[in-house]
């Protein structure tokens, strides 16, 4: 029995751990204004640059580097659009989603003839780990946290980032560059939602797979709601995720119908998303979003 419970809260720090990475990164574009609808995308640009690069240069950290700067990257194209053009923030985040779909199997197929996968990274230029259960990759998620509290709360930075979510004009009027600090919290975000991309296909995992994230990004988007965009009810949110899935895993096989047969994997594969229906539709009202939350920010002249 102790081995279970021990498998099951390892098994819940791997699983939220790429929650924590991508929630995290919404927290920065949220709190700033923006609505971020893109993470799955930029999770997997991160995990897919993660694989490749960790294959091509037999260097896992550079892999996770190249998989952060992925996300980056394509943060900051959703930015320009978002904030410079204005485009309305959900269809472009939606469109970021959609470009990640299709985009990694382009290059998959080119590079390596085969668009479902990469091939697979060898044990030894994978994500190391602290102990056979725990990588340095979930050390750091968990780091970030605090990290992320302190910047948020004890900084200028911080509190320059929260005033322009919440009213810009006002922020603007006090000598705040709403516009570019939007840019950087967007591009933030990106970075830490690639690194959790990053860690799913070289920590996690040990390879990249077609839409691997399987709707974690927007798993981590509902972490977001729940936690009231607060640092540290993030991470409890996203160990809640974490340990749905973690406890889907184990219970496979375990659990018997009245005729003696097992369920079905796909309804017990089910619960965490139903999980997060259910949570987005019983707190979304109680969770009060920033009040320049999705509103573009025009400068008067």
């Amino acid at each position: 029995m102790d081995v279970v419970i021990f498998s099951l809260i390892f098994a819940t720090i791997r699983s939220a751990t790429p929650l924590i990475f991508a929630a995290l990164g919404g927290l920065f574009s949220e709190r700033s204004g923006v609505i971020n609808i893109a993470l799955e995308g930029l999770m997997l640009a991160g995990a897919f640059t993660a694989a490749v690069v960790s294959l091509q240069t037999q260097n896992p950290y550079l892999g996770f580097i190249s998989g952060v700067a992925a996300g980056g990257a394509f943060a900051l194209i959703y930015a320009i659009a978002c904030i410079k053009f204005e485009a309305d923030q959900v269809v472009a985040g939606m469109a970021i989603n959609f470009l990640m779909i299709g985009l990694p199997a382009l290059i998959s197929g080119v590079i390596y003839d085969s668009t479902g996968s990469t091939p697979q990274i060898p044990l030894e230029y994978k994500m190391p780990r602290l102990t056979t259960s725990l990588s340095w990759g979930s050390i750091l998620a968990f780091a970030m946290v605090p990290i992320c509290f302190y910047v948020l709360y004890k900084t200028p930075f911080g509190l320059r980032l929260r005033s322009v979510g919440e009213n810009p004009a006002a922020a603007d009027a006090a000598g705040v560059n709403v516009i570019k600090l939007r840019y950087i919290a967007v591009v933030i975000s990106g970075v830490l939602a690639g690194a959790g991309g990053a860690y799913l296909s070289t920590g996690q995992s040990s390879l990249f797979t077609k839409q691997m994230t399987a709707g974690r990004g927007f798993i981590a988007l509902a972490a977001l709601i729940l936690a009231k965009w607060k640092p540290v009810p993030v991470l409890l949110a996203c160990l809640f995720f974490g340990f749905t899935e973690a406890l889907t895993i184990t219970i496979q096989g375990m659990i018997k119908l009245p005729s003696g047969e097992g369920i079905p994997v796909q309804f017990i594969e089910m619960i965490p998303y139903v999980l997060t229906i259910i949570v987005l539709a019983g707190f979304i009202g109680t969770s009060r979003a920033p009040k320049a939350l999705g509103i573009p920010y025009r400068k008067e002249s």
